[in-house]
């Protein structure tokens, strides 16, 4: 009689074995053969979930992907306003070791959309997520009459775009001038400058 596998647990198991060879060892170690040996599983039985490099590095990134929108989704927003936008928008900053290593591969992932054109929708997914979250920020202060009246919500939301994004950048480049505590004063001071008085 055939073997009869669970291929969700299949996936489980080559989920967490990927997760600990990007952890240990990067992205560019993240390939068929390694994570296979991670996972206890022969190379043959990897082509069944994964036929080429790109499906490996999009399960991958899917794998993070779902980590941040778990955490966003877990949030409590029993705080101000402000503290609870605060607070949404440090979800994609690395202020721990376990975010600190999902930037480290979304950095990675980023290069290797050059190398496989596949991959740039599963790219612009997630920098629309961030993208979103920065809208959804503006939006709430515009709706709580917090906002500047004056305020040009899409060139805002730009900007807070592109400053959680840099602030990200900056913390893997130059981790020494870049605290948590001063991550998250960054984000608090702009937050009130987009406020009126």
């Amino acid at each position: 009689m055939p073997k009869i596998v669970d291929h969700e647990k299949q996936r489980s198991i080559v989920a967490a074995a990927a997760i600990r060879v990007i952890r240990d060892n990067g992205l560019e170690h993240a390939t068929v053969r390694t994570i296979a040996k991670e996972a206890g599983l022969s190379v043959g039985s990897m082509r069944h979930y994964f036929a080429t490099q790109a499906e490996l590095f999009a399960f991958c990134m899917n794998l993070f992907a779902e980590r941040v929108k778990q955490r966003v989704e877990a949030l409590q927003m029993s705080g101000t306003v402000l503290e609870n936008m605060k607070n949404l928008l440090l979800q994609f900053l690395p202020l721990d070791e376990d975010r600190k290593m999902e930037m480290e591969v979304w950095f990675s992932f980023s290069a290797k959309v050059l190398m496989y054109p596949e991959l740039k929708k599963l790219s612009d997914q997630m920098h629309n997520g961030m993208y979103l979250s920065a809208q959804l920020v503006i939006q709430e202060l515009r709706e709580h009459g917090m906002a500047h009246p004056d305020l040009d919500a899409e060139i805002e939301t730009e900007k807070l775009y592109a400053l959680v994004d840099g602030l990200a950048i900056h913390t893997l480049m130059q981790p020494e001038r870049l605290s948590v505590q001063r991550m998250e004063q960054v984000i608090e001071q702009h937050l009130i400058m987009l406020c009126q008085p």
